[in-house]
């Protein structure tokens, strides 16, 4: 059962990450971020790349809610993208817990 809490907290810690990611992306920018990854130089294809890995599941939420709400797509669809959104906050979510706690300790 504390396997099962660990990954709930991680998988949430990695989907604040994500947020947080996203908006802060957009309140620089002003626009949403997308899974555009940008070659006009090297060091703006790596935090462009960067981005996109820690803001994914916020991005797949984002426009998985979207097109429920505006194209209609099926409940399946909204399902499949919240599993796909969970997977991946959880591995972040594994990525920078590791990263705070040999930071921290």
């Amino acid at each position: 059962m504390s396997e099962l809490a660990l990954a709930a907290y991680l998988g949430c810690a990695g989907f604040v990450i994500s947020g947080i990611t996203g908006s802060f992306y957009q309140l620089v920018t002003g626009e949403p971020l997308r899974f555009n990854i940008s070659v006009e130089t090297w060091i703006k294809g790596v935090v462009s790349c960067v981005l996109c890995v820690f803001a994914g599941p916020f991005i797949i939420m984002r426009n998985a809610i979207r097109g429920r709400r505006i194209e209609q797509r099926p409940l399946g669809w909204l399902v499949a993208s919240s599993t796909i959104a969970g997977m991946w906050s959880l591995c972040s979510g594994v990525m920078v817990v590791h990263f705070m706690l040999v930071v921290m300790l």
